[in-house]
């Protein structure tokens, strides 16, 4: 059905058939797309969430138009989407409700997923058997079920499927990459890993659908399959063997008031986390604006007693080539930020960011986040450099200057989408390009680490699917 009707249901949008004629079929690399008439990348786009209308719509519109434009976009709620087509500039662009129909008529070189993230498989599966290039927000996908389909789809098409993965391209995490190729200190033997949340990053996962293990899995796969992408990326190596602890201490049920949503909510007065949405003239725009097609609320109460997944997590994580991992997510830290150390057979590397007690300058917490994902450049640094640690066995430390980058992800994101629309590599040796299995591997750590801590045992990852781990990740 075309954006006439308003008339959607999710089966609706998902469509009826799995395959479509070989009008639809256009085969291509992730670095090398087959081009329409324009002689651009032909571009469709579904879900037109916050992430989907500002970074895949809006950012490529705004820096890519030479070389891609946009044929389609497509969401179950047509409020959103039609606010989407005029948010990302692509008022001439055609809108769907049916992601099948899309296919067929747009015929796209490239699909973008930044969906709800238990929906992503559908239609990277459907997109993968139509022939036709696929690039997915992380996490590839929630289950280990729905990974073992994305794995099939992929290894029997002729067509890609490419990670979003932009923290591989941050300018830290690549100075990281780069001095551990370079044994700086040494073949590595652990990591220790801690991400903290702040009280504003942290709680807004529990106001949205974030909050629903139905729909983002727990943020060991929505937040952590990044964190897990670059321990696999950085070690080199395939995980086998996951065993984790973790509860919800913090958000949900653990308070004595709660309400639907912070709009309109009796305890506005007496609750830290009171959230008002209409000061974000986008977020009202995009969500209050658009509930009533959907129901979706955006600012729901993150005391709310559906709320299902952990806001506290540890994992442990051994390696084939037997590398182990201290990992660690929390979601109400008074500051955002992570520590981060590497030990080596010649030494040990560290680096950490966001720890006030470290910083010669104060940040504003509640703006963190939104810096994060900021897509402007960062012309003017508020700190001076990252700093990197590293000391050899019975040496003397050393201190590295790393120019401070927040925005974009590290610098990530415009590094990443120029290989991805223009095919330029940035860093040819340093594999940061990801495919199916990266991003299985990545999620498949989460899915280990979630049944681990519902079963109380530790769950090996060749167990999840017919994935066999390598003790070398590009051999």
């Amino acid at each position: 059905m075309t954006s006439d009707s308003c008339n959607i249901t999710r089966r609706g949008f998902l469509g009826a058939g799995g395959s479509l004629g070989a009008a639809a079929l256009l085969a291509g690399s992730p670095l090398g797309f087959a081009m329409g008439e324009s002689g651009k990348k032909r571009l469709v786009l579904v879900g037109t969430g916050i992430r989907g209308c500002k970074f895949w719509g809006k950012f490529v519109r705004e820096n890519y138009s030479d070389v891609a434009e946009f044929v389609g976009l497509c969401d179950i709620n047509p409020g959103r989407l039609e606010f989407a087509r005029s948010y990302i500039g692509a008022t001439d662009c055609p809108t769907f409700y049916n992601f099948d129909e899309m296919l067929a008529v747009a015929k796209p070189d490239l699909v973008m997923v930044t969906t709800v993230d238990n929906t992503h498989d559908e239609f990277i599966v459907k997109s993968l058997n139509a022939g036709i290039d696929v690039v997915t927000e992380k996490p590839m996908t929630t289950t280990a079920a729905k990974c073992q389909n994305i794995v099939d789809a992929a290894r029997s098409s002729r067509a890609r499927l490419i990670m979003g993965f932009n923290y591989r391209y941050g300018s830290l995490f690549t100075r990281l990459k780069e001095m551990l190729v370079s044994a700086t200190i040494g073949e590595v033997t652990s990591v220790d890993f801690n991400w903290y949340l702040n009280n504003y990053h942290g709680a807004s996962y529990f106001r949205r659908w974030h909050g629903l293990r139905e729909k983002g899995g727990t943020l060991l796969l929505h937040k952590a399959a990044h964190h897990f992408d670059l321990l696999n990326w950085w070690i080199g190596s395939d995980p086998v063997e996951v065993h984790a602890y973790g509860g919800l201490e913090h958000y949900g049920h653990n308070n004595a008031f709660r309400s639907e949503r912070c709009t309109g909510c009796p305890h506005q007065e007496k609750c830290d986390y009171y959230w008002d949405i209409g000061k974000d003239e986008l977020m009202v725009n995009l969500y209050t604006d658009n509930e009533h097609y959907d129901g979706y609320i955006r600012d729901a109460c993150l005391w709310r007693k559906d709320i299902d997944i952990f806001d506290k997590m540890a994992v442990q994580i051994k390696y084939a080539n037997d590398v182990q991992v201290a990992y660690s997510l929390t979601t109400y830290s008074p500051y955002e930020g992570f520590r981060l150390a590497f030990n080596g057979r010649k030494g040990r590397m560290e680096t950490w960011e966001g720890v006030p007690s470290l910083m010669a300058v104060q940040e504003d917490q509640s703006k963190l986040h939104a810096k994060e994902m900021d897509q402007s450049t960062h012309s003017q640094a508020e700190l001076q450099y990252h700093e990197i640690v590293t000391q050899a066995n019975f040496g003397e430390f050393e201190r590295i200057k790393h120019p401070f980058i927040r925005r974009a992800h590290w610098g990530g994101d415009p590094i990443m989408m120029d290989e991805i629309l223009r095919g330029r590599l940035a860093n040819p040796g340093l594999n940061q390009a990801s495919s199916y299995r990266d991003g299985a591997m990545a999620v498949l750590v989460g899915i280990a680490a979630r049944r681990s801590i519902d079963e109380g045992r530790a769950v090996r990852i060749d167990q999840l699917t017919d994935l066999e781990p390598r003790e070398k990740k590009w051999s």
